[in-house]
């Protein structure tokens, strides 16, 4: 599969968090709306915005701080880990990983005891659970895309668009409530994302408001799971989960997917298609693939979704050997019709040709 190039500018005065690390460095997902793309870094609670300057070159970074835009009360300077955004009807979805995480270990540390004992700890981050909506709205002068904690609706004489995000507590929200009791996913529920956890990555918004919620784990027996779920505004400022006709767990359908072992990395809404970024679900240099899912968007129910019905499209390159555990592409954006942009986690010194930038491949499809 014949791919091209994308460069991305950053700003370097927006770039580096508290710790150092690079916005480049941690890229989680990619969105287009008009000319201008939109990425996160999963060790953030920002989202990025960069604009089209020349053809697959996007410059302008600007920084949008979720806590100016959602209340996020104690957990507003924790990472969110965002992994997906999608965007429908003047609104920007954002959902975090609403995972678990176990402490990694230092082999380098003269206190072995002490490290061994880090892999036993496991953390519970609430940050992680935001399932979240805001408006987004084109600057007629600008032409860039902005978005806000409450603005006019551009067509609507009288209606307020607003920031919501789904009801929770400060240990919880909603959808965990309901998964804690799921027949396949309640055993996960605790275990940490890269032990093939539970683990949210990617969001897919349909135009009747529906979301997709792709899973890169737990996969059951080589079946990658897809949520549908049904979000409405129940008061100012929240969200409640609606009823899903045809749901066997009533407030979400389950789609299981044979992709040979993989979890889903991103979703994208393609027609009544689904496309679907996999990869592997644990901390592993493995297979990458892009896939597509056709008609997903008029599954009437739950749905088992076997290897005839998944159109395999293409391989994306990871690293190995000398660049192991680099370049693991995470976000996947349509860049146009005909087109996808797939943006790298911890790319290599190849695709930073210069400070502050990043480059991200541009697949046919």
């Amino acid at each position: 599969m014949r791919r091209q190039s994308a460069l991305l500018h950053f700003n370097p005065k927006l770039s580096l968090n508290a710790d150092g690390k690079h916005v480049r460095d941690g890229l989680s997902t990619v969105l287009r709306t008009g000319d201008n793309i939109w990425v996160s870094c999963d060790e953030r609670t920002s989202i990025e915005r960069l604009r089209l300057s020349a053809p697959n070159e996007f410059k302008g970074h600007c920084r949008y701080e979720l806590s100016e835009l959602l209340d996020l009360g104690e957990d507003a300077e924790e990472e969110i880990d965002i992994e997906g955004m999608a965007e429908a009807d003047h609104y920007l979805w954002v959902i975090g990983s609403h995972s678990r995480k176990r402490k990694q270990p230092k082999p380098q540390d003269d206190d072995m005891a002490k490290q061994i004992a880090r892999l036993a700890e496991v953390k519970e981050e609430p940050s992680r659970y935001l399932l979240a909506r805001i408006p987004l709205l084109q600057n007629p002068t600008t032409g860039d895309y902005e978005l806000f904690r409450e603005a006019p609706h551009p067509t609507e004489p009288g209606k307020t668009l607003c920031a919501a995000q789904l009801h929770g507590s400060d240990t919880s929200n909603e959808l965990l409530d309901l998964l804690v009791r799921d027949p396949h996913l309640k055993p996960f529920m605790q275990i940490p994302g890269k032990d093939n956890g539970f683990d949210i990555e990617g969001l897919a918004v349909t135009p009747d408001g529906r979301l997709f919620v792709g899973l890169r784990g737990p996969v059951l027996r080589g079946w990658a799971v897809v949520l549908e779920l049904l979000p409405r505004e129940d008061k100012h400022g929240r969200l409640r989960l609606a009823e899903l006709a045809g749901a066997t767990e009533k407030y979400y359908k389950k789609h299981f997917l044979a992709l040979g072992g993989m979890g889903l990395r991103e979703l994208r809404q393609r027609g009544s298609d689904l496309l679907l970024l996999a990869g592997p679900t644990m901390d592993l240099d493995g297979t990458i693939a892009v896939y597509c899912w056709p008609d997903a968007l008029r599954c009437e129910q739950d749905s088992l979704v076997g290897p005839d019905k998944l159109q395999r499209l293409f391989d994306v390159p990871h690293g190995f050997g000398p660049t192991a555990g680099q370049d693991k592409a995470e976000g996947m954006g349509l860049l146009d019709d005909k087109h996808v942009l797939i943006v790298f986690d911890t790319p290599t010194d190849n695709r930073k040709p210069a400070a502050h930038q990043v480059v991200a491949d541009v697949y046919p499809i």
